[in-house]
C-alpha cells in the first residue's frame, strides 16, 4: 500500500478527532488553495478513508460512533436553535422524556427555566443540567451507564420508561436516511428510544442537517412515526416530501417563517 500524503495524513487525523471537515478551513490551515484540498478529499474517498459530503468530507461512522465531545461541537449553534424550538413548544407543567444526545442535552439547557416540569431520563448528561432547576423534577433511569456518554442502557431503563405516560418525547437520532429511515448505533439505545416513542402523547425529534449525511446500522423507526419533525436547516427534498404526505409536522429551527 502507498504511504500517504503528509498532508493526507494530518486531514484524516483532524477528520478523526473531529467528525468532519471542510474545506475552507483546510485550505487556509495547510496555506492552500481550496483546488487542492478538493483533490486532496477527492483522493481519500476514493481510497474509502474519508465520505465526501457538501463542502467538505466525514469521517466514515457506518458502525461507530463519533467521539461524544466531538459531536457536541458539530452543528452546535443549530443545535441552540432546535432547542430554542422545542422549548417554545413545551408548556409549563408537562411531563416529558428526554433520551441520549447532545441535542437533547441542549433541550434541556433551554427548558431550565419552565415551571412545574417532570422531566424522565435516561441521560445523566440531561439530569445534571436540570437537577438544579427550581421548577424541574428530574427523573432518572436505572441500569449500565455507557462511559463514552453518560447513557443508561438495559432492561432497567427500558422498564422504568415504560411506566410513565408523558406528555412529549423528546428524542435524537445518530443518522437518517433518504427514506426516513431513523437510525443509531447501539441497539440498546434503541431499544429505549422505541419504548420512549410509545410513551408520549405527542413526539419531537430532533436532528441536525448532518444527520442526512450519516449512516447508522440500527434502526429505531421511521420519520412517519414523529409527530413533530424540528431541525435547524431545509432537508433533502424526499425528507420534506416525506413529512408532508405523513403530516408531520417539520419546523425549521431560526426560521422566522417556520
Amino acid at each position: 500500500m502507498t504511504p500517504l500524503p503528509p498532508r493526507h495524513l494530518d486531514i484524516l487525523e483532524i477528520a478523526r478527532r473531529d467528525g468532519r471537515v471542510d474545506v475552507e478551513t483546510l485550505a487556509e490551515r495547510f496555506n492552500v488553495t481550496a483546488q487542492t484540498i478538493r483533490k486532496d478529499l477527492n483522493e481519500l474517498c476514493e481510497a474509502d478513508r474519508l465520505q465526501r459530503v457538501h463542502g467538505g468530507a466525514v469521517f466514515p461512522s457506518s458502525t461507530v460512533n463519533l467521539a461524544y465531545l466531538a459531536r457536541r461541537e458539530i452543528a452546535a449553534p443549530g443545535k441552540t436553535h432546535i432547542a430554542d424550538r422545542v422549548a417554545s413548544l413545551v408548556p409549563d407543567g408537562s411531563s416529558l422524556i428526554l433520551n441520549i444526545g447532545t441535542t437533547t442535552e441542549q433541550v434541556a439547557h433551554a427548558l431550565r427555566r419552565h415551571r412545574d416540569l417532570m422531566v424522565v431520563t435516561n441521560n445523566l448528561n440531561v439530569a445534571m443540567i436540570l437537577h438544579d432547576a427550581e421548577g424541574v423534577d428530574v427523573v432518572v433511569s436505572g441500569g449500565m451507564v455507557r462511559k463514552a456518554d453518560g447513557g443508561i442502557i438495559g432492561e432497567a431503563a427500558v422498564d422504568l420508561i415504560r411506566q410513565f405516560k408523558v406528555d412529549f418525547a423528546v428524542i435524537g437520532a445518530s443518522a437518517i436516511d433518504e427514506e426516513g429511515t431513523l437510525l443509531d448505533f447501539d441497539y440498546r439505545e434503541v431499544r429505549i428510544a422505541q419504548a420512549i416513542l410509545y410513551q408520549a402523547r405527542k413526539t419531537i425529534l430532533v436532528a441536525d442537517t448532518t444527520k442526512f449525511e450519516r449512516r447508522a446500522p440500527v434502526r429505531i423507526g421511521q420519520l412517519t412515526d414523529i409527530d413533530i419533525f424540528i431541525t435547524d436547516a431545509p432537508p433533502p427534498p424526499s425528507i420534506a416530501e416525506i413529512c408532508a404526505a405523513a403530516e408531520v409536522e417539520l419546523i425549521i429551527a431560526g426560521d422566522t417563517h417556520d
